[in-house]
């Protein structure tokens, strides 16, 4: 890997994090700071700590400690289009259900990309 850009996480959760701010800005006007502002924030932390966690990644204990972050950033996210679907800001069910299962398969993904890095990095 030459690049973070190189990392299937990376574009997967950038893809995710623009998708989400796209969704976000459609959000009741009450929503757009609160809940709206969060769940950007949160899915483009994921992202974010990818690129920083790979910028850091010959020392091996800050690599991980950010993929550690991007993971829960992901699982924030995964909160926050909860707060959204379930208080009836959000009402795209079919999209609704979609986020959370790309979501949850990218945390997983974080996960086991993150034990490779602790298995397989000097």
């Amino acid at each position: 890997m030459k690049s973070y850009r190189d990392l299937e996480i990376y574009t997967e959760s950038k893809r995710l994090a623009i998708l989400v701010h796209n969704i976000s800005l459609k959000l009741p006007k009450f929503e757009l700071y609160e809940e709206g502002s969060q769940v950007r924030r949160s899915s483009k932390s994921a992202a974010s700590a990818i690129v920083e966690g790979f910028s850091r990644r010959r020392y091996k204990a800050d690599y991980i400690k950010h993929l550690i972050y991007a993971q829960a950033e992901c699982d924030e996210t995964i909160l926050h289009l909860n707060f959204l679907f379930e208080t009836e800001s959000w009402k795209d069910e079919v999209q609704y259900k979609i986020l959370i299962s790309d979501y949850d398969t990218l945390s997983k993904r974080i996960n086991k990309f993150t034990q490779w890095v602790e298995e397989n990095l000097k």
